[in-house]
């Protein structure tokens, strides 16, 4: 199967209609080792991310973006954790999503994961509108990868994202490649909305 034609079966099928960019944006793990993918090619995403809302506009989130074939590539991958180190390494970026807990001054930023979350979000859903595709892992060490690059402690990695251009998921262990193939799904809206005042009582 080639990457466009896997592509197509990946479009969700939603209950109400949604922008097409969030209805084919989805997360691959099959990822073209060859490609040539310029930091400049994700810059729109990061500018996303850099727009997207915050509390107080504290920005509470840095990115570290790491390029394969540089040492500092390596460095992140040697920190994921079971299979993600078997297909994230084809990725032409891993980015690393740091939640600034507390500002310079020792004041808490308690919704910084949130705010992340959202940063990345918007990152994820631009960098699928120019051409690529965002796959976000949690399997990682994340005092492991802090103290790999001497972070401060204040800063707490959420989140390694590996960036690039989808392949054919034929390349992939057969392990993968089923999960590749498997059925994409969400549980109803019914089952995650509660409209008015009624709370979930079981």
């Amino acid at each position: 199967m080639t990457a466009a034609t896997h592509l197509s079966h990946r479009r969700a099928h939603t209950e109400s209609p949604i922008l097409d960019v969030l209805a084919d944006r989805w997360s691959p793990r099959s990822f073209d080792a060859t490609a040539t993918v310029s930091i400049d090619s994700v810059r729109s995403a990061l500018e996303a991310a850099r727009w997207s809302p915050s509390a107080s506009n504290s920005q509470p989130w840095r990115f570290v973006l790491v390029q394969r074939g540089t040492t500092d590539f390596e460095r992140v991958t040697s920190h994921l954790m079971g299979f993600n180190r078997d297909w994230a390494g084809s990725a032409s970026f891993l980015l690393v999503a740091l939640a600034e807990l507390s500002s310079s001054e020792g004041r808490e930023q308690p919704w910084a994961r949130y705010d992340l979350g959202q940063a990345v979000a918007h990152l994820s859903v631009q960098a699928h509108a120019d051409g690529l595709h965002v796959h976000q892992m949690g399997g990682f060490d994340a005092e492991a990868l802090r103290r790999e690059f001497g972070w401060d402690v204040r800063f707490v990695a959420v989140s390694v994202s590996a960036i690039g251009i989808l392949a054919s998921p034929d390349q992939l262990p057969e392990k993968l490649r089923e999960r590749e193939h498997a059925p994409r799904s969400r549980k109803p809206l019914d089952e995650l909305v509660v409209v008015g005042t009624e709370l979930l009582a079981s």
